[in-house]
């Protein structure tokens, strides 16, 4: 079983920046992609970056330009650095891994999400 664990919230005033870190551990064989969402209060959760294991990287409109996806893959870490912040950018952000197990199984992992909130 993999534990995904995410660091880097905070708050932060509009305009400001933030990285997100999210590690990996555990047994597993591998991680594929990775990814970055959000969720507001009483809203739908939002894909806001992926990353392939090729570095192929991927991003909504509403954060384009300004969030940027990285990846590790000898330390098994995702990061999510966050420029020109914006006060609607305030959200549960979580962190998400296409894993492979032993078996061969593939599954979906979750962290257990780090809080973003900036301030007007």
């Amino acid at each position: 079983q993999v534990q995904l664990v995410e660091s880097g919230g905070g708050l932060v005033q509009a305009g400001g920046s933030l990285r997100l870190s999210c590690a990996a551990s555990g047994s597993f064989l591998s991680i594929g992609a990775m990814r970055w969402y959000r969720q507001a209060p009483g809203k739908q959760r939002e894909l806001v970056a992926t990353i392939t294991t090729g570095g192929s990287t991927n991003y909504p409109d509403s954060v384009k330009g300004r969030f940027t996806i990285s990846r590790d893959n000898e330390k098994n870490t995702v990061y999510l650095q966050m420029n020109s912040l914006k006060p609607e950018d305030t959200c549960v952000y979580y962190c998400n891994a296409d894993v492979t197990n032993w078996s061969l199984r593939r599954y979906d992992s979750w962290g257990q999400g780090t809080q973003v909130t900036v301030s007007s």
